[in-house]
């Protein structure tokens, strides 16, 4: 999931790890960074302890839950996290909400596990030493020094780990016996150059791609249905879960699983937020979650025909996925997998030139009816889409560009640093703690008048906001391509519908599985 963004993204590696040590008087007792023009970089204390109100209320209904002993679960809750600064406190808030939303008895992998201390949370107010924070910035900008950690409030059964994960699944689909295992992943994922090498975040491990959760799930018994849940960036690339081998050449697996997906395969999601007040969380996962439970994101109930699209009196997962897309505001593109199956057994290129057949599909046509109201027709929504596609285009062409000049004008300031104080980027160094207590003046000074050293912040200022600029464009276009994407898909079911074959019954048996109930 998207962090703060380009802090997700790769620094090059001419800036060593400049990363907090051990405190060397008041000049080095702690880092902050204030680049990304976020609105995360001060809250108040009123928002923090809402935040705290909010995860204490879904710690109760965690801790109200009767705890699951080995093997006697049929919900894993998986928090993605690969390291501490990866952990913020949504991560677990959502978790905190899944637990409450979804069946008993389960099991939550979290982080290293039990005892974890590493929640990230946003600090209300900036702390440190400014000439600390000012040589991290140039030197090894990361995410996560303008917060602080805590332990996690969520009772964490296992590490999120690839062996833990591998049991935990195997335990709960024998508990299952035949009936139905739910994985719900939040945290963060990363890109693959294919689909089905899609990854979500472990702890201190190589992240699982798609064909590694595939061959997991394929070791446990058969006959039980598998709902696959992932709020993470790039999470649709799971929706090759579908296919034998999680290879579409191979065709459809024999297995009852179905996926729900916060992103396409190609897309960051939002989320991953280390602000403590649950009012600032956007992404996918809350909106799903209070949508199960039959409520709106503030927590208001929600009316029934807003999300029980079916008229059944019961809301299924995929309900809840179409509310998402509904109602969220974030610029996320959830999918599935019957889409997925939809674009592999038709093709996009042959929408409009197949014969096709009315489709009963409620949930779909909700948010195909709700979004046209708010956005107009769907063809009018293609071609506006497609005018707000090349303007992200543009804008992240604008981005990299950024990007580039900050990373020269990074350059030539770290130059002019290191030229008079060689260990500036090397807080390791054994010289690096007296050269700062030493000429801290002098370095204050410098970087003050330096004007390699300013040409540095201003290209880093731009830089944000060149990433907010793309950002906020995205937010634009998702609802347009959330919108286009429906009108497809029902023009897809419709040309599949009339082919009839192998084809659909694979599609409504996945349309099955995404409309059970968690």
């Amino acid at each position: 999931m998207r962090v703060t963004r380009r802090d997700a993204r790769p620094r090059c590696s001419r800036r060593s790890a400049l990363i907090a040590v051990t405190a060397l008087a008041s000049c080095v007792s702690g880092c902050r960074r204030h680049d990304t023009g976020d609105a995360n970089d001060e809250r108040s204390g009123a928002a923090t302890k809402q935040g705290e109100r909010v995860a204490e209320a879904g710690l109760e209904a965690r801790r109200a839950t009767p705890r699951a002993k080995r093997g006697s679960a049929s919900t894993v809750l998986l928090g993605a996290v690969a390291t501490p600064e990866m952990a913020q406190v949504s991560i677990e808030d959502d978790l905190l909400l899944a637990s409450e939303v979804f069946a008993a008895p389960m099991r939550v992998l979290f982080a290293k596990g039990p005892g974890f201390v590493g929640v990230q949370v946003l600090d209300a107010q900036p702390r440190g030493s400014a000439i600390v924070a000012a040589l991290a910035e140039l030197f090894a900008p990361r995410g996560g020094r303008d917060a602080h950690y805590r332990a996690a409030q969520l009772p964490i059964d296992a590490a999120a780990q690839k062996e833990a994960l591998a049991q935990e699944l195997a335990a709960a689909s024998a508990s299952a016996r035949g009936g139905a295992l739910l994985l719900y992943i939040a945290g963060h994922g990363e890109p693959g150059e294919t689909p089905a090498e899609s990854r979500v975040s472990l702890f201190g491990e190589e992240g699982l791609d798609v064909r590694g959760l595939v061959a997991l799930l394929d070791q446990t018994p058969v006959g039980t249905r598998q709902r696959i849940i992932a709020t993470t960036c790039f999470s649709g690339g799971f929706a090759e879960l579908v296919f034998v081998d999680a290879d579409s050449k191979k065709g459809a697996s024999p297995r009852d699983r179905c996926g729900l997906f916060a992103s396409p395969w190609n897309q960051e999601a939002a989320g991953c937020d280390p602000d403590p007040d649950r009012r600032a969380h956007e992404g996918f996962g809350v909106y799903f979650l209070n949508a199960l439970a039959g409520r709106a994101r503030d927590g208001t109930a929600l009316p029934r025909d807003t999300v029980d699209f079916d008229g059944d009196g019961k809301i299924s997962l995929l309900e809840a996925h179409a509310y998402a897309r509904i109602a969220s505001p974030a610029p996320d593109v959830p999918t599935t997998s019957s889409e997925r199956w939809l674009r592999h057994a038709v093709g996009d290129k042959k929408i409009g030139a197949s014969r096709s057949r009315s489709v009963s599909w409620p949930e779909e046509q909700a948010v195909l009816t709700a979004l046209e109201a708010r956005l107009g027709p769907a063809a009018a929504a293609k071609d506006s889409l497609a005018e707000l596609e090349d303007t992200v285009d543009q804008l992240a062409d604008e981005a990299d560009q950024a990007a580039q000049a900050e990373d020269r004008a990074a350059r030539r300031a770290a130059a002019d640093l290191l030229a008079r104080w060689p260990v500036l980027d090397d807080p390791w160094h054994p010289d690096f703690g007296a050269t700062v207590l030493r000429d801290r003046g002098a370095i204050e000074q410098t970087l003050a008048h330096s004007k390699s050293y300013a040409a540095f912040r201003a290209a880093r200022q731009a830089l944000s906001e060149a990433d907010d600029r793309l950002w906020e464009q995205r937010r634009a276009a998702a609802p347009l391509m959330r919108l286009v994407r429906t009108h497809e898909n029902l023009a897809l079911a419709g040309a599949l519908a009339a082919r009839g074959g192998e084809g659909w019954r694979v599609f409504t048996r996945l349309l099955a599985c995404e409309r059970s109930l968690p």
